[in-house]
């Protein structure tokens, strides 16, 4: 049984993802690292021993630290975070107990290096509409929560990644970008392996709407519509990105929990007045 300082596996996958996912911290050795080195979506990895100079920057915050095993450095760590007042939480078994449950993992090798400010750092072409949204979305909530997104002439964008050590992607001949059929968002699901169910139903809806396939999903042109209302709604891509954040969320939310559920009026059973009423 979970102390009250501890949430569940189980708890914790519900959240990643969402809006109100945690910080999530990976506090392991290097030694049970260098063993894995995959990360739970969304965290990353920081010396228990320095702990207390991040407090700081997390006043405010939920927080979830994640050792190995769950055990004496994540919950001792755990215990100076809420010492500095600053809502914490031990990931009950750890790294282990994600990965005994079967969660998706990012390959450490395929998260972009961290700039000064502890960001990473995309770019690509200005006026997003499809991918260049789903992209940044699946990044800020799976990959690091604080990318920040660069959007530039499309003749610049390699040049910008150069000068100032961004990651290209969703443009040609780059590492990050459409793959045969496939966009950027199924090359990006696929190299950081968050093959899930949900990603993957989410993952065909943008193909299908990035590539003019409506026939791929339903859900493939309402998409489409609502992003092409979005990039005439706002004139700079940032604010259009927050906006394109929410919509995702919204998709995400569906994929996952409510692909079963429809809706119909008036409702079956429902009340028929006659004419008298």
């Amino acid at each position: 049984m979970p102390s009250p300082n501890e949430i569940k596996v189980s708890q914790l996958s519900r959240l990643v993802g969402t809006p109100d996912a945690p910080v999530i911290i990976d506090l392991r050795i290097d030694e049970d690292f260098a063993e894995d080195p995959k990360l739970i979506p969304q965290s990353f990895r920081y010396p228990f021993q320095n702990i207390t100079a991040l407090a700081p920057s997390l006043q405010n915050q939920h927080v979830v630290v994640s050792c190995h095993k769950g055990k004496k450095i994540s919950q001792g760590t755990a215990a100076i975070l809420r010492d500095h007042g600053v809502r914490t939480e031990s990931l009950e078994g750890g790294f282990l107990g994600w990965k005994e449950a079967n969660n998706p993992l990012v390959p450490v090798e395929k998260i972009p290096d961290r700039n000064i400010d502890g960001r990473t750092v995309w770019v690509t072409r200005l006026r997003p509409k499809i991918d260049r949204l789903a992209c940044p979305w699946l990044i800020r909530r799976f990959i690091d929560r604080n990318a920040q997104i660069l959007y530039v002439t499309a003749s610049e964008v390699l040049d910008v990644a150069e000068k100032f050590n961004a990651t290209p992607f969703d443009v040609e001949d780059v590492y990050w970008s459409h793959r045969g059929e496939k966009c950027t968002f199924d090359t990006m699901i696929e190299e950081f392996c968050l093959e899930t169910e949900p990603l993957k139903r989410l993952a065909t809806i943008v193909r299908g709407a990035d590539t003019n396939r409506h026939d791929l999903a339903p859900e493939a042109a309402g998409l489409l519509a609502a992003s092409l209302g979005l990039s005439r709604m706002y004139k700079d891509d940032l604010q259009q990105l927050d906006a394109g954040m929410t919509l995702y969320d919204a998709f995400y939310r569906w994929a996952r929990d409510a692909t079963d559920e429809s809706h119909d009026w008036p409702a079956p059973n429902s009340h028929r007045p006659s004419k008298g009423e």
